[in-house]
């Protein structure tokens, strides 16, 4: 017995030296002292009033005079101006050069590519998208979409490129545009549009260069990233032979780095068209108008019928330029010269012909089955189903039961308790700095003035995850240790990471109607693909030696799966965890134009009434928040490497 009382003394240090526990020990001794004095200088539970800035008067007043001087001052005469004119000149001369080779002529120019890059199949993929195109209806409006993504991502690239080369050969640019490239990547693309709309007004000029800012950054990561990463033996021996920097870049820095600036190319060709249908709230025209009008009048089958060249344009750009990147294992195409020549022989006859546009009895009405699809479906499955309910009745039930209840439980938490629990979160997951980091964006939530729309915001974030997550492993799980559901599942993932993030909202929209629910739903079917992708990558790649291991100790398939594949795979884990937060909150804050409210709707708001402060003060919530979620689902990577 003497032994027995003698344990407790010696076990609390023994809980001190967890790291864990420690760091907990000490933010409770830490709020022992600041909350009283918190809760005595500001009493209440929600964001004391005394620490808000009111900005709207200043972000009105700057938002008055852009419009003001906008025609008159220098800046804008002189040097906006000319960029905008710029933009307009070459989207129209790459439209009008579409329209002028005409639907057979893009159709064969689009095949000859695709098979110079990657073959047949992909040739007669690519031809199969653009004839689909035009059987829908949708010609001209998808021409009117590349020109814009044509221009929008050459300049994408080349900003991109530019950043990523100063980022790749100077450490200190690196570190200076990371945190840059971070607020630029979290921050909503609804949030881009205000300011350059104010800029350059409605039209294709705001478009392309709102698609810009938040296109570029992939490319300016990727192309660091290769740079950085290129093999240290190549540059040590081609500085032996005396190159100078300029020819070190040229003929041996951006020749290890091509795969990387190629999978930059394919990121940033899917930012641009999943940009396609926002940049549309601002003039853009094209495919993006249509599904957006089409979605604003709730009409499924018309936003469909638009947003289905959308898929089908991204699937073909993302499936080219994937297979550009792996281009060294591909054989040498025999005959490319014939094959381009009959190309543009083909465009030549279709405008010798007066073939240019796609002939009215060719193009497939889908919008009038589709929508009695749709009312058939409200009719027998939105309600009334008999046992399970219907679609709407699951919406409302995840609602009342889940998301009210969530939303109720963050606002009923006083304010430091919130914060509270995101150091704590941050800390246990990082070091202190990204619990300061974590907790200093999550303050200036409060400090803005929207403190409850960004707990409501948070709410619907949390349970898009946690649906995410739950499906996202399940799914996972089941392709990690079948190969035949690999194969099925390979497909799908890919069509549906390939989907611009409006067009998820068709369907949500056609089986749940408009609310925080529906909002919810298009987040995790936008994540899911990347949770699934990326955890059962880590579970693939566990060392087969563990698992042979653990089978011969008698291990079953679930004990292998929980003690030796989950263990080893915690780092890719943790990173779909990180994504699926991040994807989520994109989503969730297109919800706004579907009923998701909150801080989404406060962005669409204040862009539809020109109101700089509001949307530019939501937007900017959403940066803090998205930073304090990246935060608190990222280890730090010492963490990282100690936890793996």
């Amino acid at each position: 017995m003497a032994t027995l009382t003698a344990t407790p003394p010696r076990s609390v240090p023994t809980l001190l030296r967890h790291r864990g526990i420690a760091k907990l020990v000490l933010l409770a001794l830490a709020a022992a002292v600041l909350v009283p004095l918190a809760v005595t200088r500001w009493p209440g539970a929600t964001w004391p009033a005394a620490l808000t800035v009111d900005l709207d008067k200043p972000l009105t007043g700057a938002g008055e005079w852009i419009i003001d001087h906008r025609d008159s001052h220098p800046v804008f005469l002189y040097g906006l101006g000319h960029v905008s004119n710029a933009v307009v000149l070459a989207v129209r001369a790459v439209y009008l050069g579409l329209l002028a080779a005409g639907w057979a002529g893009v159709t064969a120019l689009g095949a000859f590519v695709a098979w110079r890059v990657a073959g047949v199949r992909l040739a007669l993929g690519t031809a199969a998208a653009f004839l689909a195109c035009g059987a829908l209806g949708m010609w001209v409006p998808t021409m009117q979409t590349l020109a814009l993504m044509t221009v929008a991502v050459l300049a994408s690239v080349v900003v991109g490129a530019a950043l990523g080369l100063a980022g790749g050969l100077s450490d200190r640019l690196h570190r200076a545009l990371r945190p840059v490239l971070d607020t630029m990547q979290v921050l909503p693309a609804f949030a881009y549009l205000l300011p350059v709309v104010l800029v350059f007004g409605i039209g294709v000029p705001a478009a392309v260069l709102a698609t810009v800012v938040y296109a570029a950054p992939p490319m300016a990561r990727l192309t660091a990233l290769g740079l950085r990463g290129a093999d240290g033996g190549v540059l040590e021996a081609v500085d032996s032979l005396g190159a100078t920097a300029r020819q070190r870049l040229l003929t041996a820095r951006i020749p290890l780095a091509r795969r990387e600036l190629l999978l930059g190319l394919n990121q940033t060709i899917m930012m641009a068209l999943s940009m396609a249908v926002i940049a549309s709230v601002i003039g853009a025209g094209g495919l993006g108008d249509r599904v957006y009008q089409a979605l604003a009048s709730v009409d499924v089958g018309a936003a469909l019928a638009a947003g289905i060249p959308i898929v089908l344009l991204a699937v073909v750009l993302d499936r080219v330029t994937a297979a550009a990147g792996h281009s060294d294992s591909r054989p040498t195409r025999k005959g490319w010269p014939y094959a381009l020549i009959g190309a543009v022989g083909i465009a030549v006859a279709g405008r010798l012909m007066g073939r240019l546009e796609w002939p009215e009895t060719w193009a497939l009405d889908i919008a009038g089955p589709v929508n009695r699809a749709v009312d058939w479906m409200t009719a027998h499955l939105y309600s009334g189903v008999p046992v399970v309910g219907g679609t709407a009745d699951w919406a409302g039930r995840f609602t009342t039961w889940v998301l009210d209840p969530l939303r109720d439980g963050l606002l009923w938490l006083p304010w430091w308790a919130v914060l509270l629990v995101v150091a704590a979160l941050a800390w246990l997951i990082g070091t202190w700095r990204t619990a300061l980091t974590a907790t200093t964006a999550m303050a200036a939530i409060g400090v803005l003035g929207v403190w409850e729309p960004a707990l409501d915001t948070l709410s619907q974030v949390l349970a898009a995850v946690a649906v995410t997550l739950v499906l996202g492993f399940a799914v996972a799980v089941a392709a990690a240790r079948s190969e035949r559901v690999e194969k099925l599942l390979r497909p799908v993932l890919d069509v549906f990471q390939t989907m611009p993030q409006f067009v998820y909202l068709i369907p949500v929209v056609a089986l749940f109607g408009v609310g925080r629910a529906p909002a919810v739903a298009a987040a995790v079917v936008y994540a899911l693909p990347a949770v699934v992708r990326i955890t059962a990558q880590g579970l693939r790649q566990v060392d087969p030696a563990a698992l042979e291991s653990s089978r011969s100790l008698g291990a079953t398939g679930w004990q292998q799966l929980r003690q030796v594949q989950l263990p080893l795979a915690r780092p890719a884990l943790l990173l779909a965890v990180n994504q699926g937060v991040v994807l989520v909150l994109a989503v969730v804050i297109i919800g706004g134009l579907v009923g998701g409210g909150a801080l989404g709707y406060d962005v669409v708001f204040g862009l539809a009434q020109g109101d700089l402060a509001t949307g530019l003060v939501a937007g900017a919530a959403i940066v803090c928040l998205g930073l304090m979620l990246d935060r608190v689902t990222q280890p730090t990577e010492r963490r990282a490497k100690k936890g793996a």
